[in-house]
């Protein structure tokens, strides 16, 4: 069993701050961590192939060189191998542009059968990316899933949540799943695991690595245009309404009637 974990590196800080240029994040100066969400898709990895009693988990990121600290914690955590893809030509890339170069790059890996992402990203919150991965491959994807049942060679039962309880899901493989926190809780590193990362040498490829089309990277490649950014003014404080309940309901009553009509 292949497995393929996607992964980012995220700015560890409620503070962001926003190039007014390219109303992209300014990352330089913020320490990062790796994306809440993706956690919990590393560890489902390491659980399919113990459940499988074998395989490989190859855990892959897009961002700058600082990105490879992410591959390391996730090999740490007990993926086997690392893979960095780095380029000032992905620079400013939304999240088809992201999508896209992240498949190119599992093109290149070749074999798979499971792709993980987390739910979504904590700075970005479009929960886009691995849709958009699935997409490019042409290849099924269930979102939102919080327990893999069943998993084979060639297929897998999964629970999808939804609002109302949860769907079961049945797929064939390769297939792309991104996972809720409900699905497990991660484990932390192990001091073996610590020194494998430690000595671990993270592949690193580029946009000519990846043969990708150039028109389709980065800012260039990126169909969203964010037109403006703007912090929300502070919320004024509200109105205390005091009294016996029956006086509060028939003065609430009053004041939403005001509103509504």
């Amino acid at each position: 069993m292949n497995i393929i974990v996607c992964i980012k590196q995220v700015p560890n800080t409620t503070d962001v701050r926003i190039d007014p240029v390219t109303n992209t994040l300014i990352r330089d100066g913020v320490e990062s961590v790796i994306n809440p969400f993706d956690a919990y898709a590393i560890e489902e990895a390491v659980r399919i192939k113990e459940r499988c009693s074998g395989g490989k988990v190859t855990v892959i990121t897009m961002g700058p060189p600082q990105a490879e600290n992410a591959l390391r914690e996730a090999i740490s955590l007990g993926c086997d191998e690392g893979i960095l893809i780095s380029d000032r030509k992905f620079a400013g890339s939304d999240t088809w542009a992201t999508s896209y170069t992240l498949s190119a790059a599992i093109r290149k890996i070749g074999d798979y059968d499971v792709i993980l992402c987390g739910k979504q990203a904590s700075d970005g919150d479009t929960a886009q990316v691995g849709p958009g991965i699935s997409a490019h491959l042409d290849i099924p994807q269930v979102t939102y899933v919080k327990k893999i049942a069943e998993i084979s060679a060639e297929k897998a039962k999964v629970e999808r949540m939804t609002e109302e309880g949860y769907d079961v899901v049945e797929t064939p493989l390769p297939c792309l799943f991104t996972v809720v926190k409900e699905i497990n809780t991660p484990r932390m590193p192990s001091l073996k695991g610590m020194m494998r990362a430690k000595s671990a040498k993270p592949l690193k490829w580029t946009a000519d690595d990846l043969e990708a089309d150039a028109s389709a990277l980065g800012l260039d490649g990126s169909p969203t245009r964010v037109v403006k950014i703007f912090t929300p003014e502070p919320r004024k404080g509200g109105e205390m309404l005091k009294g016996g309940a029956e006086d509060i309901s028939k003065e609430l009553a009053e004041l939403l009637k005001d509103v509504v009509i």
